[in-house]
């Protein structure tokens, strides 16, 4: 019955997908929805652009592993980003109108930078995506009882999302989102509210992860500890913002106010409901002692479902696996959709001058399919766990598209010297310490390419003086 229902869910996601991309007419409508959605659409779908694999099931094992300390970069960090990123957006890049944000560095440097930028946050959306597709196969896998495979729930999670995102873009995204939210958001309270009487109360279970060091903030005295634990907390507060979706989420807002309290109020709302799969899950082992043997591998993050499967009816089960399929699928097609207009508009479509609107819509969405296939592959044959592959995304665009965008916006001297220089020195001292030391190295990787980044752009800017006249200055 679960299965069935379950599967219903999916074929009638992909229909309000289908029925949404009716009203996609152009390429802007396909890569920011024509800039018409509404505040409530806006909100949801900023509030789904972090609600996915690695908040229902990356998350909540990390917390179970390693308490608060381990999940500073996802809620904290990623809250915080969108709120940065929706005042950068909305009041200082809006006005320009640019469907992607490769479109800014083109106009703010060159072409280089724009080619070479583009490339790097296409790149850092292949872990991102990979483990929206493998928190995909694992729920088919719990669902049917290992009737699909993981391997053969990827597969049939990725043509179920490709299929509505191919033919409405940004729009479907939209649309779907708002439904999904709902969807989650009751979701989960329903699920919380069956964990709480069988557990005994919410007291129980914070007295235990209180008790057990869960609810501990604050790495301590150790400076490897408190390097790591800001290492973690930037790279998704920062090296995110450059991210496409997030651009295309808030951007797609039918005003700039609209961009604004659209990311706010999705942050807000982010924020809190993403420790209840943490509470869930913790709860769980507090439930079901036997659960906590898989704490410390890779298995704790089927905690969550395991114990939803065992512990509540059916009815729950339904809707708790809707609200995760719900939560994947939304993730799923916007960072599907995000790198694959980025291909199209900033590497693309100049070798093509003389392309109709309706020829890039065209190469849009093959980009997509094709980039499907790259991110299957990546799924794969990734040994990292899901909350892994989303954190490791996030460095390659903190150290090499961060500095550019931030230096590019609030300080007027950078210039293309600045910023080629900030590309290359934060891509290799940041891939010369992950490659040579690992994470034995007394200092994370990313913050020494974040800061060589820095330096690379002062130095650029100052000893390499250009006419900025026309370039775009906010």
């Amino acid at each position: 019955m679960l299965p069935f229902l379950v599967t219903a869910y999916i074929v009638f996601t992909i229909g309000i997908g289908i029925y949404a991309s009716r009203k996609v007419k152009t390429s802007n409508d396909f890569a920011v929805a024509g800039r018409s959605l509404s505040l409530p659409v806006v909100v949801a779908t900023v509030f789904a652009t972090w609600f996915g694999a690695e908040a229902v099931f990356g998350v909540s094992s990390t917390f179970i592993d390693e308490g608060l300390t381990g999940v500073v970069a996802d809620p904290f960090g990623a809250s915080l980003c969108l709120v940065i990123a929706g005042v950068i957006f909305s009041k200082y890049l809006y006005k320009f109108k640019f469907s992607t944000l490769g479109t800014f560095y083109r106009n703010r440097y060159n072409r280089s930078v724009e080619i070479i930028i583009t490339i790097i946050i296409i790149l850092s959306y292949l872990g991102w995506v990979a483990a929206q597709i493998s928190a995909i196969g694992l729920v088919l896998e719990v669902v049917t009882n290992g009737s699909i495979s993981k391997s053969m729930g990827m597969v049939l999670g990725s043509i179920a999302v490709l299929s509505y995102t191919t033919l409405g873009g940004m729009m479907s995204v939209a649309i779907i989102d708002l439904v999904q939210m709902v969807v989650i958001i009751i979701g989960l309270i329903i699920t919380v509210y069956f964990v709480v009487e069988l557990s005994g109360g919410v007291a129980p279970v914070l007295n235990s992860a209180s008790i057990n060091g869960k609810l501990k903030f604050f790495p301590g005295d150790n400076l490897w500890l408190w390097l790591s634990f800001i290492a973690s907390f930037i790279t998704m507060m920062l090296g995110s913002i450059t991210q496409q979706d997030v651009y295309q989420r808030i951007t797609s807002a039918r005003t700039e106010k609209i961009a604004l309290w659209g990311s706010l109020i999705g942050a807000l709302l982010y924020f809190f409901f993403a420790f209840l799969p943490m509470f869930i899950s913790y709860a769980a082992t507090i439930i079901n002692p036997e659960f906590s043997a898989n704490i410390g591998t890779d298995s704790s993050e089927i905690i969550l479902p395991s114990f939803v499967m065992q512990y509540t009816p059916m009815f729950a089960q339904v809707i708790f696996f809707g609200a995760v399929i719900s939560a994947i699928m939304s993730t799923s097609a916007a960072t599907l959709l995000a790198p694959s207009v980025m291909f199209t508009e900033n590497i693309l479509a100049e070798y093509f001058p003389n392309l109709s609107d309706q020829g890039k819509l065209l190469l849009m969405r093959l980009s997509l399919t094709v980039f499907t296939l790259a991110v299957l592959f990546y799924a794969f044959n990734s040994e990292l766990t899901i909350f892994g592959m989303v954190e490791s995304a996030y460095q390659v665009t903190l150290v090499g598209a961060f500095t550019p965008l931030i230096f590019g916006i609030f300080w007027t001297k950078a210039n293309d010297y600045g910023a080629i220089l900030a590309i290359i020195f934060g891509i290799i001292s940041w891939l010369y310490i992950k490659l040579l030391y690992g994470d034995e190295f007394i200092i994370p990787s990313q913050l020494v390419g974040f800061s060589f980044s820095i330096l690379g752009m002062l130095l650029g800017s100052y000893l390499f003086k250009q006419n900025l006249s026309k370039k775009l200055i906010i």
